[in-house]
Order: C-alpha cells, then structure tokens, then sequence
C-alpha cells in the first residue's frame, strides 16, 4: 500500500499499517535527527519520541500523502526543543497537524480496539522500570526527565537510559506484533477507571480509610514527595485528613492502567478563604501486587523542578 492507504488504515486502527508506516519511514526520521543533533543518544531519543508520539496522533494526519513529512516534522520538533534546552512537547508543524474534519481524535483513536490492545500488549513486555518512566512520559502529566526523576526518586541520567530502552523495546515489540491479534485491554482499563472514582469519591466523603482497606495491602507503603513524607497507611490517611479538615477536594482527571502500573491524576482544588493552599493538581503512582496497591508515591508536578 502507497502511504495514503497506509494513514488511512491506521486511522481507522488497523495496527498492522501503523507499523509498515512506521518502518518505512523510520531511516528518513533518523536521518533528519542526525542532521540536526549528530550522531548520539539524543538523536535516538528524538527519533523513539517521534514513533511513539505518532502511534498516539495518527489521526491528527490532515494530509495522508505527507505522512512522511509529518513523521519528519515530529522528528524536527523534537530535536529543535533538545538544542533550545527544553523538553520536547509531542506536536508538530501547525500545518501538518490540523484536526481532520471529521472522524476519531487521537483520544479517540487510542481507544479504538485493534491499536489500544496492540499499544498497551507492548507496554506489558516492558520490565516494570522501564514501564514506569514510558507510562508517565507519554501519559502522564509529569513528562520531564526531571519530573520523572524525582517523582521516582532516580537520577536524570538515570530515567534517560531506563526511558531510551523502554521505546527501543516497545516498538520492537509492536514491529514483533503489528499483524498478531492481542488481548482486550477495555476491560481492565474500565474497571480501573470506574475503581479510581469511586475510590476518590470516597475520599473526599472522609471514607479513605475504607479505601485503603479495600485497595491496598496492610503493609503498604505511602510516599509524598514534595513535603517529603514517607510510611505507610497512617500517613496516607493522616495526610488525606488534613487536607479535607482545611477544606482541599480533588478531582480525578485521568487514569493509565498497566498490569502493575497504576496512575491517577487529579486536580487539587483549594479552599476559597485559601486559594494558594495546595497546588493544582496531584499525580498518584501506585506498584500493584497482585492486584492490590503495595506502594504509592504522591507527587505535584507543577511545583517541581524542570
């Protein structure tokens, strides 16, 4: 198939052409970052940044015929942000990455079945630190090296290379498997989804010691990076008390499911007499064991560093 049949395909989440689109274009994409960056590690993580944020934006693709150009553009952006000093931010040339006028978003389609189960069977081959730092780069709020660091407690160098071999294993993986049918992964997504509101719903009742009773283990433990808390069940429930005696609610926003991965992102809303009492959000990252939750570590990550 010409790359226009191929995008089309895609977006309508057929993984198989996802993945001939991503190999075929895949030495042009590495031959913009060697330009522009050299030979070296930056170049590969411009290049892996790319082809994981194109199997989330496929359906932002106005033009099926300049799919080369966009895998090209993401690649540019990227490198372009690491010679600025900055992160790089999943978007591409204004031009290129104009909304369709009409079928799936890239929420949309990283929900359609095919690529949703194919995505998340890759992200199960990753060992669990590895899985970790591509789960809150790419899904998460807390996307900086430096974020990243410190929500996990590891160096910047550190979720670099941890993060280099989790793209380079996740799309061998989905190369491996573009043409394999794969487990459903809608159901476990959606029971955690409904868990995840009910379980803050209750919290914000003044039910979070239910919560923790139904969800974690008895010896779990609770770390809040930013004050520096760290223990177990008391602290989280102390911590939970004290911010609903000063009038803080949360929000959930979103949730990632992984098999032993879980993530919750809220929004803090602080008290009207108090609006500066608490930052305005709070990503939650829990260790299952089992099914229940073994660790979890609180993080903020608009007050961290960058």
């Amino acid at each position: 198939m010409d790359n226009s049949e191929l995008v089309r395909c895609a977006q309508n989440g057929e993984a198989t052409a996802l993945g001939v689109l991503l190999g075929r274009h895949e030495a042009g994409m590495r031959a913009v970052a060697l330009s522009l960056l050299g030979y070296g590690p930056d170049a590969e993580d411009a290049v892996q940044d790319a082809m994981v944020t194109a199997i989330h934006r496929i359906g932002e693709v106005r033009d099926p015929d300049a799919a080369g150009a966009w895998l090209r553009a993401l690649v540019r952006n990227n490198c372009r942000m690491r010679l600025r000093g900055k992160r790089p931010i999943p978007v591409a040339d204004p031009g290129l990455l104009l909304p369709p006028a009409a079928g799936p978003g890239p929420e949309e389609l990283i929900e359609q079945a095919a690529l949703r189960d194919w995505v998340w069977h890759a992200i199960g081959e990753l060992s669990e630190a590895d899985r970790v730092v591509l789960l809150l780069r790419h899904f998460s709020g807390a996307t900086s090296y430096d974020q990243i660091g410190a929500l996990c407690g590891l160096p910047v160098g550190t979720v670099r290379s941890r993060l280099s071999h989790a793209r380079r294993t996740m799309l061998s993986a989905l190369r491996a498997t573009a043409g394999q049918a794969h487990p459903d992964s809608s159901a476990r997504a959606a029971a955690r989804q409904r868990e995840a509101a009910d379980a803050m719903a209750a919290a914000m009742r003044g039910d979070f010691r239910q919560v923790v009773e139904d969800l974690w283990w008895p010896d779990a433990s609770f770390i809040a990076r930013s004050p520096g808390l760290h223990g177990g069940t008391d602290v989280a429930l102390n911590g939970m008390d004290c911010d609903l005696q000063a009038g803080v609610r949360q929000r959930l926003i979103s949730v990632v499911a992984g098999d032993d991965v879980l993530i919750w992102e809220t929004e803090l809303i602080s008290p009207s007499a108090d609006p500066d009492h608490c930052p305005p959000s709070a990503l939650w990252l829990h260790s299952l064991d089992r099914e229940r939750v073994r660790s979890i570590t609180l993080f903020h990550p608009e007050i961290s560093s960058n």
